[in-house]
């Protein structure tokens, strides 16, 4: 996609000097690209089942959420990416230091390492239901899946940004809005036939039932739903006119993300009871429950793939985003030997892709030979849960030191009320970090202080001790880029 305007005058050709190197094609995304990528890698239809236990209460789970983290999110990045290039990694060295630059940006990558098993395993789980259902629960089927689609991945991200931005928005329309669409527009017909709603829809339920720290827990978790929003403004130096361009990205991406998570979680309470929702299921269950009512059930496979697509295209914009800011600041500082600073013809970081690859394939093995490896794996989500919400504490730090001590550099956006805005998103995410420690009910057997010695020694091996000796070992003649002024 192009927003060049159709009557604008071509550009003369240039001939080359004999013997000249061949520099290849600037790749340009557009601001929608970018915006259906951001969209892409924060909400899915993943999570509908989860809300929808809550019926019209949902609502407010993700309105609150939007309000005191979505927004500030959104909008600070939106002001800092269209001043500083380069992503979170330059926002935070520039803020704070350099030291602390590295921080935010490994803290970024490292989330990512668990997050593509757990997002490719219900890929497989979905897939399932094309084939047989009941491979759903066969390690071996979800470790395979893994590795195939990471793979895949990785293939396609080394094909360059236009292959990535292209894809990504593809499996966004294909498997998230086309699909939430479908599901809302049959749930609106099926309750205009009169059927009765699963859950309440009455304004008595508008609020969720107050149970003490549990309803706490339940609210500050669904900040984290938002997460990411920050994470594409490394590839705001892919757009032609970023200033104006990345805000126009940001605060469409928010509307979408808001219907996306709202519309479907509505549409599954409406036909799904909620004693009998399935966490990892429930959306093939709407599906199933609303194609069977109008005659359709044909149609159940074709959505489980048109859903895979949508992950998948997330998936790649989570591939393509942190190792790119993990790539820079190494080149900058000289953090990163040469071997994990080379590009591809098209300018990918294949071997750190590569990397991320191997420790994403161990994990799909232990998917598939350990039995019990879910149990402890839903505590390493955590871990790296944590670890990302570092990124915010020092992305809103460093927004506000920006703004008090470089006032006047150049910004295509300013966020109204910054200082506001950061405060509100630094107390969020600190409260966020605060419940990351509460032990869920998977653990009410356990050890509370067990449970939190195990999440702080995870945040330190997998947040803290890597990025402290990427610095330690830092090497001059690794340097092989200068940092933009």
């Amino acid at each position: 996609m192009s927003d060049v305007p159709a009557d604008a005058p071509l550009p003369r050709a240039v001939t080359a000097p004999v013997g000249a190197v061949s520099i290849p094609r600037r790749q340009w995304i557009s601001w929608l690209a970018l915006a259906f990528m951001t969209t892409g890698s924060v909400a899915s239809l993943r999570s509908a089942p989860t809300m929808a236990v809550y019926g019209l209460a949902c609502v407010f789970l993700y309105v609150v959420p939007a309000i005191l983290f979505l927004l500030p999110q959104a909008l600070v990045a939106a002001e800092l990416a269209s001043g500083w290039s380069g992503g979170v990694y330059r926002w935070v060295s520039e803020g704070l230091s350099g030291p602390m630059g590295l921080l935010a940006v490994w803290c970024q990558f490292a989330m990512t390492i668990f997050y593509y098993p757990t997002l490719l395993a219900y890929v497989a789980s979905t897939l399932a239901y094309v084939i047989d259902p009941s491979l759903a629960s066969s390690g071996v089927w979800t470790g395979a899946i893994i590795v195939i689609v990471f793979w895949s991945g990785v293939f396609v991200s080394a094909r360059g940004m236009d292959e990535i931005a292209k894809l990504a928005s593809s499996g966004l329309v294909i498997g998230t809005l086309i699909p939430g669409v479908l599901l809302v527009a049959m749930g609106v017909v099926y309750l205009f036939q009169g059927n009765a709603s699963s859950a309440p829809m009455d304004a008595g339920h508008l609020l969720p039932a107050w149970t003490g720290i549990a309803s706490l827990v339940l609210i500050v978790n669904n900040f984290l739903s938002y997460s990411g929003m920050e994470m594409n403004a490394v590839h705001v130096s892919d757009l032609r006119e970023p200033g104006s361009e990345f805000p126009r990205a940001m605060f469409l991406a928010i509307g979408l993300v808001l219907l996306i998570f709202i519309l479907p979680a509505l549409a599954v309470s409406w036909v799904v009871p909620s004693d009998s929702v399935s966490l990892t299921a429930g959306i093939m269950q709407a599906f199933s429950e609303f194609f069977g009512h109008f005659g359709v059930s044909f149609l159940v496979p074709v959505i489980a793939i048109a859903l895979v697509c949508a992950a998948t295209g997330g998936m790649l914009g989570w591939l393509a985003g942190p190792s790119k800011g993990l790539l820079l600041i190494g080149k900058q500082n000289g953090y990163l030997p040469p071997f994990f600073q080379r590009l591809n013809r098209q300018g990918i970081q294949v071997n750190i892709l590569v990397t991320q690859g191997a420790v994403t394939t161990v994990i799909a093995l232990l998917y598939a030979f350990i039995p019990n490896v879910s149990s402890a794996y839903w505590i390493l989500s955590v871990m790296t849960t944590q670890v990302y919400l570092i990124v915010y504490l020092l992305m809103f730090v460093a927004a506000i030191r920006l703004r008090r001590d470089q006032p006047d550099h150049p910004r295509g956006y300013r966020a109204p009320m910054l200082p506001l805005l950061c405060v509100v998103g630094f107390l969020s995410s600190i409260a966020a970090f605060a419940i990351g420690f509460v032990p869920p009910s998977q653990f009410a057997d356990g050890s509370t202080v067990a449970y939190i010695l195990l999440i702080v020694l995870g945040i330190g091996l997998i947040g803290l001790l890597p990025p402290l000796l990427l610095y330690r070992l830092r090497r001059p003649h690794w340097k092989t880029e200068e940092a933009p002024a």
